[in-house]
């Protein structure tokens, strides 16, 4: 018999398929289509079982999907852009366009080898012109109806490298490179206005039923919508007031400092030429180490520092202290906390360690709780105290009444507020889309005119690591005339986070090659939305939000045809090894190469399906890849041993036998359950389980002296066809090998035969006192007195209760009978 070489096998109908363009996709409209997408890799040069995973799942689904007659869209392309490539600009002195090119090869050829069935005539490459320009496109349009602009900010700044720092660069305080404390920097950035499209971000999570239950509530908890009110306290000595949100307007009463992020405008200008200018000055330099995650984590030491000044409460006329702390940013709300130390327990904490006094407002009703002599704070509706003409309401009902107080008095009003901030976007690097701005002295920020897009990175930079971006390093970047008057000016240097890049993607696949439009409308009308999408859960907060927004702006400026982009999503769990998540550093990955050279992709690709759930972690086995391995070789051996003999046999045949008719049975309840499974719910591991339960019942079948050829050669075709979409390659050889033509992609799904899901006999179990003491066959479908007559009457059954009193008889049609004896 034929050994199965898969190098050969693989390398064959990989070339085979490239060169009958079996993977193109047609805009079809008179076909059901399909629009199913994995999350586009950034070309590191090597993929890693994480990859193996998201792709293989959605190369079943698509392949099963295509055999059941839809127009799938499957394609593939390259997040291309990032400080990947900078950093070995630097390191290597390769420039970024030549080391990112360069693994997209090799990556590319990484992804035919495992067999993935994509359509390679719609590539995109964010890093490629083609795509980019249509990134600064969509950033005019931003800009054209007032969601771009641009405002100083403070950043991370490493003086030595003397560079702007991401967060993620930022390790400790330290910068990652050079091991220097990194510093806080400010600096004109651009922003998108997010913000605006927070509540309906926020309302239409309701609308995206297919997706998991966690990814809904991790955006929601992002987003962060809080109802509450806005109070405006005198500051005493100033002409300003400070304003502050709050959820809980019932806790005014309880209000004993205030606190102010130190980024706050008002510090300076309060502290200036007093006794505190330099300890603020000086408790700001303490922050810059600290980015705005480490300041909001739970277990931070609470620091702040008395600036000389003091708040009024508008409510009882109150004198309290203001102060700065390291946990308020000015990111949230409006950058001031008043604080009820008695109902807030970080306030709590705060109040303790610097003396101020605590003033519970709400008594919850609670012995447990000694509201005058507080060890922690506590959080409970109860009635109100220590608050005036509130005082005797319910808490809940205070909130109400207090609020509209306020607004009578107009010292205050009801406010909702999000989490969610303004997108920064610029980034202070070369390997990413130009921002497309001009400055100029007379006209300020104006767009570079659309026909002369796309604004190009120069090839003249420096790759030092240190100063501005690099572009600031190219003598033919910078000059330039401006858009609206003809007078010199200047180009925007920052380039745009590549979050951007990701955001719309996988709208440009509806229509890729493009060059006169973004993408055509009525295109992008028959595919979208995605109707499936696969991805890991660590981008279920930014990446999808922002593709959520991008889809949203889109849709408002009449170019997206839904403002929703994803119709169901798959997060798919992590790859361990050893319990722990496959990582360099750890030491534990296992190369998909190492495993492709050594057992073959489809090998791969099969072990990586049945080991584990999709939306489940895996662990890899060494062993699971060995039988994973043995069972392709198990199918391969059984089909070229029966190939001579039912490679001229027709299909029709009747069902003779006992035997025939429990091949059948199995044969169609597996197309029922893989079917079921691949098709409606993702089960791949139970699918090729029940495939190899029918491979065990072929192996037993062929091996009897009365066999129907005609049965078993639908089965052997059946076979090879449910288990196609797994292991493509095998399969396409073993269907060839018994006598096939055309490609197994383009034939059909099978169907099963309703029919044939019903056995004619059953086995069933009998116990006597609980414990199995024989099996037998019997016909489906007795009634509960015909079959314990015949159990009852089974020679081995009838000499283990001879002489024996039956105390009970339980009895389960079609599965059990249990003799309770004595």
């Amino acid at each position: 018999m034929e050994r199965y070489n898969f190098n050969e096998i693989e390398k064959k109908w990989q070339k085979y398929w490239e060169d009958n363009k079996l993977f193109k996709t047609d805009d079809d409209e008179t076909k059901k289509k399909y629009y199913l997408l994995e999350m586009f890799p950034y070309p590191s040069g090597k993929l890693h079982m994480g990859h193996v995973r998201n792709y293989s799942i959605g190369d079943v689904a698509t392949r099963y999907l295509k055999m059941n007659g839809y127009n799938v869209l499957h394609p593939m392309g390259w997040d291309s852009f990032g400080l990947p490539a900078e950093n070995a600009a630097i390191k290597h002195g390769i420039h970024p366009n030549i080391w990112t090119w360069d693994n997209i090869k090799e990556m590319r050829d990484q992804l035919k080898e495992l067999g993935l069935s994509y359509d390679w005539e719609r590539e995109v490459a964010t890093c490629h012109p083609d795509y980019y320009k249509w990134m600064q496109w969509i950033f005019i349009q931003f800009f054209n109806k007032g969601l771009a602009y641009k405002k100083k900010n403070p950043v991370n700044w490493c003086p030595s490298c003397q560079t702007v720092l991401a967060n993620e660069q930022v390790v400790d305080g330290i910068c990652e490179r050079c091991k220097s404390p990194v510093g806080k920097k400010d600096l004109e950035q651009w922003y998108l206005k997010i913000t605006d499209y927070a509540d309906r971000l926020l309302t239409d999570i309701d609308k995206l039923e297919g997706w998991p239950n966690k990814v809904k509530l991790m955006q929601k908890n992002w987003i962060g919508k809080s109802v509450g009110g806005e109070v405006d306290f005198e500051i005493e000595g100033f002409d300003k007031n400070l304003t502050v949100f709050t959820t809980r307007p019932d806790t005014l009463f309880g209000v004993t400092y205030m606190v102010l992020a130190p980024e706050h405008p008002y510090v300076e200008e309060l502290t200036l030429n007093t006794e505190y200018e330099n300890k603020v000055k000086d408790f700001m330099n303490k922050l810059q180490y600290l980015n705005d995650i480490d300041r909001s984590a739970t277990n931070l030491e609470k620091e702040g520092l008395f600036i000389g000044k003091y708040a009024i409460n508008p409510l009882n006329g109150k004198k309290v202290p203001i102060y700065i702390a390291n946990y308020v940013l000015m990111d949230y709300g409006t950058g001031a906390v008043m604080a009820v130390p008695a109902h807030d327990q970080r306030d709590f904490d705060f109040a303790i360690k610097y003396g101020i006094e605590v003033i519970p407002v709400i008594d919850p009703g609670n012995p447990e709780i000694d509201i005058n002599n507080l060890k922690e704070a506590f959080v409970a509706e109860g009635t109100m105290i220590n608050s005036d003409q509130f005082n005797g309401m319910n808490n809940k009902e205070a909130i109400i009444k207090i609020v509209e107080f306020l607004e009578e008095k107009k010292i205050g009003k009801k406010s909702i507020n999000f989490r969610l901030r303004d997108w920064l976007i610029s980034r202070q690097r070369y390997w990413g889309t130009p921002i497309p701005m001009i400055y100029c002295e007379d006209c300020g920020w104006v767009p570079e005119k659309e026909e002369n897009l796309p604004v190009m990175l120069p090839t003249d930079v420096v790759f030092s690591g240190k100063g501005e971006s690099p572009l600031t390093t190219s003598k033919t970047f910078q000059d330039t005339v401006c858009p609206k008057c003809g007078k010199k000016a200047k180009r925007e240097t920052d380039t745009m986070d590549t979050f951007l890049d990701s955001s719309w993607y996988f709208l440009r696949y509806t229509d890729a090659k493009n060059s006169e439009e973004i993408f055509d409308k009525d295109k992008a009308k028959y595919w979208m939305p995605v109707d499936q999408y696969i991805g890991g859960v660590e981008h279920a907060i930014l990446h999808l939000l922002y593709a959520r927004f991008f889809t949203k702006f889109l849709y408002d400026i009449g170019f997206a045809p839904t403002d929703e982009p994803f119709k169901n999503l798959l997060t798919q769990g992590m790859v361990l090894k050893d319990g722990k998540k496959m990582s360099k550093s750890v030491g534990n990955v296992v190369s998909p190469e190492e495993i492709i050279n050594k057992y073959g992709a489809d090998t791969a690709r099969l072990f990586i399906l049945f080991a584990s759930p999709p939306e489940k972690e895996l662990e890899w086995s060494d062993a699971g890849v060995e039988g994973s391995f043995r069972f392709i070789n198990r199918v391969h051996r059984l089909v070229f041993e029966l190939t001579d003999i039912i490679t001229n046999v027709q299909n029709n045949y009747i069902l003779e036998s006992t035997d025939d008719k429990k091949l059948a049975y199995v044969m169609n309840t597996t197309i029922k359950k893989v079917s079921e499974d691949v098709g409606g719910r993702f089960n791949f591991n139970t699918a090729i389980s029940s495939i190899m339960e029918f491979v065990n019942e072929l192996y037993r079948y062929k091996e009897l002296e009365d066999i129907n050829l005609g049965l078993l050669k639908d089965s052997v075709e059946k076979l090879i066809l449910i288990l196609s979409p797994f292991t493509p390659h095998i399969c396409e050889e073993m269907w060839q090998h018994i006598g096939h033509k055309e490609s197994v992609y383009k034939v059909s799904w099978p169907d099963y035969d309703e029919g044939a899901l019903v056995k004619d006999t059953v086995e069933i179990v009998i116990q006597i006192n609980g414990k199995v003491k024989e099996r037998i066959e019997i016909a489906n479908g007795l009634n509960k007195d015909e079959f314990t007559d015949i159990a009852m009457n089974n020679d081995k059954v009838k000499a283990l209760i001879k002489d024996k009193k039956i105390v009970k008889i339980i009895a389960v049609p079609n599965k059990l009978l249990n003799l309770v004896i004595k």
